[in-house]
């Protein structure tokens, strides 16, 4: 398949980026901006001609919007897990009255959403999921625990993955509920405070919590979540690359600034990480489309997070011995105070966790691409 940018696109690119331009500076609050995205038509725009979307664009556009979007410095987006994960699930499994009831808040950046698949004892192993769901007249009430949930602090709506099938074991007897997340007494929310400072991840217990809506049939959840996890990667992808761009070349105007750039190892390393970078690029053009095998999202993973690491690393090293210390003393009301590239560092050591571990990733391919022996469990 041929992914280069034809004239149409690279009007669509300018079109993007004028209004990237004109919008982004002014953008502060996150909920606000997302409106902002709806009402302009950039929400969306990758659901084809579903009728649900904003304008619609080809591939290529998609890729010249994610990478503009990336290039802007826009604000991170609260309603990516809604857009790119929630919209192409339920346009594959939902019906119609969940499509219609759904994907035009999401559109509009009026509902948000986060994602309730892993659990403390089913992080990596989805399969170990314990949550349970119970049938009643009104639906499901759903009992459980979830962690690591990005967003769940300012989400609408979770999806989530739970047992319905009392006696089942491993991916048999699983659900995929929709649960609003505005359930007092029944919901509960709790940030989780990382080694950044900052708390993006949260717990989320659910004691009895109402849901209506099951994607797909009861108990076909593993099915509806495997699909799902294959939407987490693709444009997106490209577009992540281009913040990686940005970031590595920071880490080397901090290496010719610091004289750190002279070492012949240190300007080795740099250079192996922009190869790299690159080499991801053409990989990920390479295999948009679905066109790079079953084992291509795993492959993706296993490239990116270890290259992530590996560039927080250089962006320390590059620094020297004043790395080891902080942008401003300590106090009590600012006891994380790190600058860039301490950020960079601490954040990028979970990248070969979340989203699916490393060691996770090598036994799919090892599995469905390989054709190995499947792992004892």
């Amino acid at each position: 398949m041929d992914f280069g940018f034809t004239a149409e696109d690279d009007g669509f690119r300018a079109e993007a980026r004028r209004w990237l331009d004109a919008h982004a500076p002014h953008a502060s609050d996150r909920r606000a901006w997302e409106r902002t995205l709806g009402a302009s038509g950039w929400i969306g725009i990758g659901w084809g001609e579903s009728g649900y979307g904003n304008r619609t664009a080809t591939l290529t556009q998609q890729v010249a919007w994610a990478e503009e979007y990336a290039r802007s410095g826009a604000p991170a987006r609260s309603g990516h897990i809604g857009e790119n994960l929630l919209a192409p699930t339920l346009l594959a499994h939902g019906t119609a009255e969940q499509k219609a009831r759904f994907l035009p808040p999401v559109a509009a950046g009026a509902e948000l959403w986060c994602q309730g698949y892993s659990e403390p004892g089913a992080g990596s192993d989805l399969a170990g999921v314990r949550t349970r769901a119970e049938r009643t007249a009104e639906g499901y009430r759903v009992t459980g625990q979830k962690i690591w949930t990005s967003l769940a602090h300012e989400a609408d709506w979770c999806f989530v993955l739970a047992r319905t099938q009392t006696g089942s074991t491993r991916h048999r007897g699983l659900s995929f509920l929709l649960v609003p997340m505005d359930q007092q007494g029944r919901i509960e929310v709790r940030p989780i405070r990382q080694l950044t400072g900052t708390s993006d991840f949260n717990e989320v217990f659910f004691d009895g919590a109402r849901a209506e809506h099951v994607v797909g049939a009861e108990g076909d959840g593993w099915r509806v979540a495997m699909s799902l996890l294959g939407f987490e990667r693709g444009v997106s992808t490209l577009a992540q690359q281009i913040g990686f761009a940005e970031e590595l070349g920071r880490v080397v105007r901090t290496a010719v600034e610091t004289g750190a750039a002279d070492d012949p190892v240190i300007r080795a390393r740099l250079v192996r990480l922009w190869a790299e970078l690159r080499t991801m690029r053409w990989n990920a053009l390479r295999t948009l489309g679905g066109s790079g095998g079953p084992g291509a999202p795993s492959v993706a993973k296993l490239l990116w997070a270890g290259w992530h690491q590996r560039l927080g690393e250089a962006a320390v090293q590059v620094r020297g011995a004043v790395a080891g210390a902080g942008p401003a003393d300590w106090s009590p009301a600012e006891p994380y105070g790190l600058d860039e590239a301490q950020q960079l560092f601490l954040f990028s050591r979970a990248d070969t966790i979340y989203g699916g571990s490393d060691q996770i990733q090598r036994t799919i391919i090892a599995e469905r691409v390989l054709g190995l022996p499947r792992q004892p469990r």
